[in-house]
């Protein structure tokens, strides 16, 4: 593997189609495609600040490393990714890839990030301005989260949180096969049209939450008092261990709250209308 060690480069692909390289304390100045159409290349605290410097490679490493605003979309159509001890400062990361892991990662602007991406790790990872994050993306795998940021989740199957707080206004809109562990998820319009949502020991909060849904399943969760309207026209198994403050036209399943402020049932409901509404210990 060639060692490059504290130079600098910058303009139009300096580095193209390079194969096995090491690179340690190199700075990406401002231009194009730094390293686009390689292979096997690691990065160790090196500094990135032109645009799109990892398109179409496959299999490189970036540790302790620093993408600036202007290194925007630096890593599209790739495979292979193991990013860790990273600050991105560049909005509209990770596009159209393929194995992604990312740990103690910071993303401050994660506008329009991880989209159309599959098989994605993330552990200790923090985000913020993540409007529209991880659209249209799969088998993702997330542990120790946090993230702020509207319009999140959508249209991803196949996804596993753990242990993590997310603020986003409709967050997993039309997804499948999604189960969230012992997290905190804040915003309205949560799971809207969602299918096989799980929440399991989850902390909800945000007006109208959870409808639309089918085959959604909440267990020992609680939900806040802004959480009103909750389940209208979803097929729903939920457990809620904490008031729920209104419940409208659930379509069928069970819910099972320890008290209700207000249900709502009225001619606008949707067959076979037999969820069964419940309290504890009834």
């Amino acid at each position: 593997m060639e060692h490059i060690s504290g130079k600098e480069y910058g303009g139009e692909r300096p580095l193209f189609a390079s194969h096995d390289l090491y690179l340690e304390n190199v700075t990406i100045h401002a231009g194009e495609s730094a390293l686009k159409e390689c292979t096997n290349i690691e990065a160790v605290g090196c500094r990135f600040e032109g645009k799109y410097p990892f398109w179409h490679v496959d299999g490189f490493v970036v540790k302790n490393c620093l993408f600036t605003e202007g290194a925007r979309a630096a890593l599209w159509y790739s495979r292979n990714l193991e990013m860790t001890d990273t600050l991105v400062e560049a909005p509209k990361m990770f596009r159209e890839m393929d194995g992604i892991r990312l740990e103690r990662v910071r993303i401050p602007d994660a506008q329009e990030t991880l989209w159309h991406c599959r098989n994605v790790e993330l552990k200790n990872v923090e985000v913020a301005h993540a409007d529209y994050l991880f659209m249209h993306s799969e088998n993702i795998r997330i542990e120790d989260y946090r993230q702020q940021g509207n319009y999140s989740f959508q249209y991803c199957k196949n996804v596993e949180i753990r242990n993590a707080v997310i603020d986003s206004k409709d967050a997993f809109w039309n997804t499948e096969n999604v189960t969230v562990y012992d997290s905190e998820l804040e915003g309205e319009y949560l799971g809207w049209h969602s299918k096989n949502l799980r929440l399991v020991n989850c902390k909800i909060s945000g007006t109208q939450p959870l409808c639309y849904a089918h085959n959604l399943i909440l267990e020992n969760c609680t939900m806040a008092d802004d959480c009103d309207l909750a389940f209208e026209y979803s097929s729903v198994e939920a457990s809620v261990k904490s008031p729920v403050r209104s419940v409208k036209n659930p379509r069928t399943g069970s819910i099972t709250a320890e008290s209700y402020g207000e249900i709502i049932l009225d001619e606008n409901i949707k067959a076979p209308a037999d969820c069964k509404i419940k309290v504890w210990n009834e």
